[in-house]
């Protein structure tokens, strides 16, 4: 980042990684310690859910609007934002803000794999947002909006790696860099920690809140 962009857009701290030794010591209790339904599809954002539901987890860009695309899926049957892929415990939206806990906004996505793919949540994931900006999304600058998907099943890392490596082979030939998105199991990113209770399902509850869709323009490609 050179530094004209730094000034603009918060400086290099906040497109620098912390260490986890360097991070805020986080607090025991959780922000959100009484969940209220989601306010959209009148599930718990919690669980239980019906068995055979499934959980995936992805980050691109600013959480409120990340979760509405998600909400509107059919086959989806619970959303609700978080902290992901850090180290503070429990931290709260200042701290994440701060890129001194190490996380990414995140959302959780439940899911019916019955009705609705892998495959095609994931093309809704790469296709949009921008997974080649790094630590950033459109304006929104910091590591608290870098890429991430992190799978909690097999089908699921299956299905992420096949699909980054088509949608960046596609990506490659329009002139794009390479995807930055971080890719990993849940259980290695660490706990997924819920939002303050203003955040679940935010755009529901603010019509005419932020929106940051960066996307990249191109389609994911279709199956052979």
């Amino acid at each position: 980042m050179n530094s004209i962009f730094d000034a603009l857009f918060g400086g290099s701290a906040k497109t620098t990684l912390i260490a986890p030794e360097d991070a805020l010591p986080g607090r025991e209790a959780p922000v959100l310690r009484t969940p209220a339904p989601h306010t959209v599809l009148g599930t718990s954002i919690m669980g239980p859910w019906p068995q055979g539901t499934r959980v995936l987890y992805v980050a691109m860009g600013c959480f409120w609007g990340a979760e509405e695309i998600f909400w509107q899926v059919p086959g989806v049957v619970s959303t609700a934002v978080g902290y992901m892929g850090g180290t503070t415990s429990n931290p709260t939206y200042e701290e994440v803000c701060s890129a001194r806990t190490g996380h990414t906004e995140a959302t959780l996505v439940a899911y019916d794999p019955q009705v609705v793919t892998e495959e095609e949540l994931l093309r809704i994931f790469w296709e949009r947002h921008d997974p080649t900006q790094g630590y950033r999304q459109g304006n929104d600058v910091g590591t608290q909006y870098r890429s991430a998907v992190y799978w909690t099943t097999p089908e699921q890392e299956k299905a992420v790696k096949e699909t980054a490596a088509r949608y960046g082979e596609v990506l490659a030939t329009k002139g794009y860099d390479p995807i930055t998105t971080e890719m990993q199991p849940a259980i290695e990113a660490g706990t997924f920690y819920y939002a303050e209770d203003y955040h679940q399902q935010y755009l529901d509850k603010n019509p005419n809140g932020y929106r940051c869709h960066a996307t990249t323009g191109v389609p994911f490609p279709a199956a052979v």
